[in-house]
């Protein structure tokens, strides 16, 4: 199944990359936007990866807003969500708003929100929802909450209903937490069996048990961020004996990087998704037709 094509060398590769492979561009579902105290919080605890991850992640874009909306555009990303999200109560609305502002002053983002298990969180996603929110983010370990609580019951009702895509990190890694792993995911969905998830980093380490949910429910995807890459194989290795699974879920994966805060080119994720040698109509998919399908872009 080797293309022809040739993986990119480098990030100013990319684009020979996805023309030859006859795509109009990328879609990356899982790129990160925040306001600017929040990124900086967030580039300080990557600073000092190695105490929490056993291995050390230099950031390769640390870069201002601006200088990294220019990276994007010369990768030829043509779409991405910012991704907020809250490690506590009392942040999801205002990262929506700041959120909202960025995605209309920028055409190739999808405007993106997130929540929190609290009471006020019904409200506000309707308010996300009603001012066109398309994508929203949800990450289990980073806000230490089960999926399933109480408080959350009115909001996935209606994405459920509404169809709105939300990318849940709810994987076991990097980090483990109380509620991370398939079990609670599974719970949701045997309550809400027709969301929209999109499983964050194909649900490392744990990707049999994710791509069962994958195989199972019609609107589960999977996103490929930072999946196959040396730094995630060297920490929670993917068992190549599952590659013809993944190969037959090729409607359901998504290009996903976690831009800027990775620890190498954005170029190796590609290389990567490349070297699993799952054929080019499978790269095709992963790349652009399917997010674009999910959002409604045109080529």
């Amino acid at each position: 199944m080797m293309s022809p094509v040739q993986p990119p060398a480098d990030d100013a590769d990319v684009p020979r990359y996805w023309r030859e492979l006859g795509l109009p561009g990328l879609v990356d579902v899982h790129v990160h936007f925040l306001p600017e105290r929040v990124q900086a919080k967030v580039w300080r605890y990557f600073a000092s990866a190695e105490a929490h991850y056993g291995a050390a992640w230099p950031i390769t874009y640390p870069l201002p807003e601006d200088e990294r909306l220019a990276v994007l555009e010369q990768l030829g990303v043509r779409a991405f969500p910012t991704l907020p999200y809250p490690h506590r109560a009392g942040m999801a609305a205002w990262l929506n708003d700041w959120s909202a502002e960025f995605a209309a002053a920028h055409p190739h983002v999808l405007p993106s929100a997130t929540f929190f298990p609290e009471p006020e969180a019904p409200f506000y996603v309707a308010e996300a929802l009603d001012r066109g929110t398309r994508i929203f983010k949800v990450h289990v370990q980073v806000g230490a909450f089960d999926p399933r609580h109480p408080q959350l019951d009115a909001v996935w009702a209606r994405l459920e209903q509404t169809g709105t895509p939300v990318v849940i990190h709810c994987g076991s890694g990097p980090l483990s937490g109380e509620h991370t792993g398939p079990r609670p995911v599974t719970g949701l969905l045997e309550r809400y069996p027709r969301l929209q998830l999109v499983i964050a980093h194909l649900g490392m380490p744990e990707y049999r048990e994710f791509m069962d949910l994958a195989e199972r429910y019609e609107r589960v995807h999977l996103d490929t961020t930072m999946f196959a890459t040396d730094f995630t194989e060297r920490l929670m290795p993917f068992d190549l004996a599952d590659r013809p699974r993944l190969s037959a879920l090729r409607g359901k994966v998504l290009l996903g990087s976690d831009f800027p805060s990775i620890p190498y080119p954005y170029a190796h994720q590609l290389a990567a998704l490349h070297r699993l040698d799952l054929g080019e109509e499978w790269l095709r998919a992963v790349l652009w037709e399917n997010g674009a399908r999910l959002f409604g872009l045109e080529a």
